[in-house]
């Protein structure tokens, strides 16, 4: 026994712990308690009094136990229940980011097609451009080759009147 435990003991045995001075050392704790225990018939009356001190403790030690176990139940359901919550959060997590991978190859694809999309009308811009130059350029020489028929017309008319 470790004096503490000593100590504690003088309490059941003794009922008057609080006015006895209590020893210092663990040896003169064990032979103070040897005392004790020989010199019971001095505490005879107070048996009873140890006994519902005894009784009263274990009452009271069974309640602590108890409660020991309810906040143990509670503190295991508190546990699990976090576990619980914490392994919704993952797969919230999880579905979340892959909600976001799929948007993301979603959108990469939409992207790669409005690009294909612009560089076919870019392509297609380009064409109606050269087009309209070659029909401005075939305008601009048949203007001039109506302009040249009609000067030699002109002259044509001009020589007949002569």
């Amino acid at each position: 026994m470790i004096p503490a435990e000593v100590t504690e003991y003088f309490q059941y045995l003794s009922p008057e712990y609080n006015r006895i001075n209590m020893p210092s050392s663990p040896t003169s704790s064990l032979n103070y308690l040897n005392d004790l225990i020989i010199n019971n018939n001095n505490y005879s009356s107070s048996s009873n009094s140890q006994e519902l001190m005894i009784s009263n403790n274990s009452a009271s030690d069974e309640d602590h136990h108890q409660s020991i176990i309810i906040l143990d139940e509670r503190k295991q359901r508190r546990m699990l229940s976090n576990r619980e919550s914490a392994r919704r959060s993952r797969m919230r997590k999880q579905r979340h980011l892959d909600e976001l991978w799929s948007q993301v190859i979603r959108l990469r694809n939409e992207n790669n097609c409005l690009i294909d999309k612009l560089n076919r009308v870019s392509e297609t811009q380009d064409s109606v451009l050269k087009e309209n130059s070659k029909l401005k350029e075939e305008a601009s020489d048949l203007r001039k080759l109506v302009c040249e028929l009609k000067s030699n017309k002109n002259n044509d008319n001009s020589f007949q009147k002569s």
